[in-house]
């Protein structure tokens, strides 16, 4: 199967998950991509989602799914969204589609986490995949310096030649280089730093399922 094929497969066992006449929320990212089309077939089930970006919001709303403002939810059920890694622990590195903050929002709303991922997502020691980390501007480079004294790289995104822009008017540096054995400890530790808003590590919030493509069929996690 290609990896396309696979995140389709986990795209469809993650509908399972969505509650009949409820507000889901819904992440960002190609995986992510894959589970809003399987809900599109879906959408008269559900009362409507949550965006985690603007990107998602606009796939969404082409399938004719109903986009809540989270300020106007008290709650959601459940929050379906891919992973650039996972460990068998259920922490995860998401980030690779600059939707972190976002991400981290409408999770930590949500009283369940799926994670919808192809297999080779699993990790067993997280940091291979670069570390997003998401910046106020003016402290980019402040920011950048505590970075590399974890002793990586803090390489700041880029897109068409320019520093890329996040839904939020920040900016990203990709952490190149980082072995995370402790992800949650990691997670408060850069998390403190003045100028983050925040790292893509959902360790102290990880994932309470994820559903992983594997040749053999969809293999699922609990944690």
């Amino acid at each position: 199967m290609t990896q396309d094929e696979l995140k389709q497969a986990v795209a469809r066992a993650a509908i399972e998950y969505v509650p009949q006449g409820e507000i889901i929320g819904v992440g960002t990212g190609s995986t992510a991509n894959f589970f809003i089309d399987e809900l599109g077939k879906i959408k008269d089930r559900i009362k409507g989602a949550v965006a985690s970006s603007e990107a998602t919001a606009q796939r969404l709303k082409s399938h004719g799914i109903p986009v809540f403002d989270l300020n106007d939810v008290e709650r959601l059920s459940v929050y379906i969204d891919g992973a650039d890694e996972i460990t068998p622990h259920g922490a995860m590195i998401k980030g690779g589609g600059a939707a972190l903050t976002r991400e981290k929002i409408v999770a930590s709303v949500a009283d369940r986490f799926v994670c919808i991922a192809d297999g080779s997502k699993l990790v067993g020691v997280l940091g291979a995949f670069p570390l997003p980390v998401e910046v106020i501007p003016m402290a980019q480079a402040a920011v950048a310096r505590k970075l590399a004294a974890l002793g990586c790289e803090a390489r700041l995104r880029m897109k068409d030649g320019q520093p890329l822009i996040t839904d939020n008017g920040c900016q990203i540096l990709d952490l190149i280089g980082l072995k995370i054995d402790r992800p949650a400890e990691m997670e408060a530790l850069i998390n403190n730093m003045v100028g983050v808003v925040t790292v893509g590590l959902f360790a102290q919030r990880g994932a309470d399922v994820a559903l992983l493509g594997m040749a053999e069929g969809v293999k699922k996690m609990t944690f």
